[in-house]
């Protein structure tokens, strides 16, 4: 019977702070493209929404210090490039992108795949009133 070692074991706060240190420290800066989607404008001025391409997203934050300068407002849809630094929330584990900056580059893929698609069935009149059904009563 073999012997084996027994590994190191981590707690949960630890291992986050290790994960933490890692990402925090090797894309201190970092340059994204992507689409916003989720976006919501917190009543604090901070800003909160993902962003993402056709394989992944991820969230991000843009403080209200940090967006008060932008000459456009942000929306659902629009391609943008980010630039910024990941940061981790250790009480749940998740990393984000906390931006700097966010220049638009016009609208995404994704969303103009979205409006293709919605061109495409108005124009099979599928959204048409004829073609639309009561809702059944709610027992």
């Amino acid at each position: 019977m073999q012997n084996k070692k027994v590994p190191h074991i981590l707690s949960v706060g630890e291992l986050t702070r290790r994960i933490k240190s890692v990402l925090e420290t090797d894309f201190e800066e970092v340059t994204v493209a992507g689409e916003i989607s989720n976006f919501k404008r917190h009543s604090s001025g901070h800003l909160y929404f993902s962003l993402k391409d056709m394989s992944a997203q991820i969230s991000c934050t843009m403080w209200k210090g940090r967006n008060a300068s932008m000459r456009f407002s942000p929306h659902d849809g629009m391609k943008v490039i980010a630039r910024g630094s990941i940061s981790v929330y250790e009480p749940r584990g998740n990393y984000q992108l906390d931006c700097i900056e966010l220049l638009p580059t016009g609208m995404g893929e994704l969303q103009l795949a979205f409006e293709k698609l919605k061109q495409q069935l108005a124009d099979e009149g599928l959204f048409d009133a004829e073609h639309k059904k009561k809702l059944p009563e709610f027992t």
